[in-house]
């Protein structure tokens, strides 16, 4: 948890006395954050193993066709994304903290991919919804490019616009479907590439 910690001590540095007061919740406040991480089924799998988070939904966002089908994102034509939409809770962790378990859960090194998924619907994409998260977002992105880890940054970082929740039988696949969800995230090769990016810690 170290390069967390560094993280998120270099974002408090950057930030303006009182900017920072906005992270932290009140008691019992529940939150959301808009991620994309190539495959939805995936990304939410990796979220709601995190503590703190409350739920994870599936869905489109930052595309132009009104109330899109899966059909119609996969072909790549609506300019949509597959994304997730996190709700945690403020007290138990932060919106940085969000933001550190997200860049090392995706290859931010490449454009309009995730994994072996190809296509601008599945590229990776951190969507803000106010001042504070549109701060963190680059704050976070660009302490990583300082850190020599990655080589650059491909993830897109754009204001939130209408999330569309998916279809229901995509929320919670890795759950209904455990066996087909588990030979795709394999066969596909995320978390072996997950390490090579990040290491096993």
């Amino acid at each position: 948890m170290r390069h967390a910690f560094l993280l998120a001590l270099l974002f408090v540095v950057a930030t303006p006395v009182g900017a920072a007061d906005t992270a932290v919740g009140k008691p019992g406040e529940v939150r959301t954050a808009i991620f994309a991480g190539g495959c939805f089924w995936c990304i939410e799998a990796d979220f709601e193993k995190l503590p703190g988070v409350v739920a994870v939904e599936s869905g489109y966002t930052a595309g132009r066709t009104v109330n899109p089908t899966y059909e119609q994102v996969s072909s790549g034509s609506t300019g949509h994304t597959e994304a997730v939409r996190v709700s945690y809770d403020a007290r138990r962790i932060s919106y940085v903290q969000l933001l550190d378990f997200f860049w090392r859960h995706i290859d931010p090194t490449v454009r309009n991919r995730q994994f072996c998924d190809v296509g601008s619907q599945y590229r990776s994409g951190i969507y803000w919804q106010d001042d504070f998260e549109r701060k963190a977002a680059h704050g976070s992105r660009d302490a990583l490019l300082a850190s020599g880890k990655l080589p650059r940054i491909e993830t897109e970082i754009a204001a939130a616009s209408v999330f569309y929740p998916a279809e229901e039988y995509h929320q919670d696949y890795y759950r209904k479907n455990a066996v087909r969800y588990s030979y795709y995230r394999l066969s596909c090769g995320r978390d072996a590439r997950i390490r090579q990016i990040w290491g096993d810690g």
